[in-house]
């Protein structure tokens, strides 16, 4: 798909989705925790269901599921992602943005369209922000003409693909395009939204990490335009 793409993107067929989707289903099935599903909607505003597993004994069971399979290929990564999606308990959610962001390195540039589905598609922070940093940052890195792409998201209806565009630099690190993410938080400073606002902040205070002196002089020029969580959050630890 080219990565600019906006259509749905279809589903592979993959044998190694078809067995790891089997074991999955299965394994979490197994586990479900009906009380412990009913706190953790709440926690995450009915945004979806939950099956009630904990994160740490979903890790657990993710490691089960995985084992001995083989490496996949980036149509394999796209099947499983995209049919975990249609499940609609959160937790596979979960596993689908754990696994993408463990094989990100086989995905191409046309990976992207898969990213975007999953980022517009029951979205919310928690899914979100993982796919941001992990997916379509290490992708943007390993192909500068997905800038461009970034460059349409910040402008974006959709917050969730405006916060992307703002956060996808979060592990750049020395390598972050200071114009571009500049220019990003200077384009949405007056969004009204919570999530846009916060993701500013956040994506200065990472790169305050890298270079203080440089978030500091932004902020400061751009003082009366940011809104005073977005300059809390970039100063936090400057």
């Amino acid at each position: 798909m080219r990565p600019n793409d906006q259509r749905p993107p279809k589903v592979p067929r993959s044998a190694l989705a078809d067995t790891l989707l089997d074991r999955l289903t299965t394994t979490y099935g197994a586990a479900a925790d009906p009380v412990q599903a009913r706190v953790m909607a709440a926690y995450m505003k009915d945004v979806a269901p939950f099956l009630g597993i904990r994160t740490p004994l979903r890790r657990e069971l993710s490691k089960a599921v995985t084992a001995q399979t083989p490496k996949p290929a980036e149509a394999d990564v796209a099947a499983l992602v995209l049919r975990c999606w249609e499940l609609r308990e959160r937790e596979y959610h979960y596993f689908a943005v754990d696994y993408l962001r463990r094989h990100v390195r086989v995905c191409s540039s046309g990976f992207l369209p898969v990213v975007r589905q999953l980022i517009v598609t029951v979205p919310w922070w928690d899914t979100v922000d993982h796919l941001a940093a992990h997916a379509a940052g290490p992708l943007v890195a390993a192909d500068p003409e997905l800038t461009a792409v970034m460059d349409e998201w910040i402008g974006d209806e959709d917050l969730w693909l405006a916060r992307t565009a703002l956060l996808h630099q979060l592990r750049y690190e020395s390598a972050t395009d200071t114009e571009r993410l500049f220019g990003y938080c200077r384009r949405q400073c007056g969004h009204p939204d919570f999530f846009i606002r916060k993701a500013i902040g956040w994506a200065l205070r990472k790169y305050a990490k890298t270079d203080p002196d440089a978030v500091r002089a932004f902020v400061e020029a751009e003082r009366a335009a940011l809104s005073p969580l977005s300059v809390r959050e970039a100063l936090k630890n400057v």
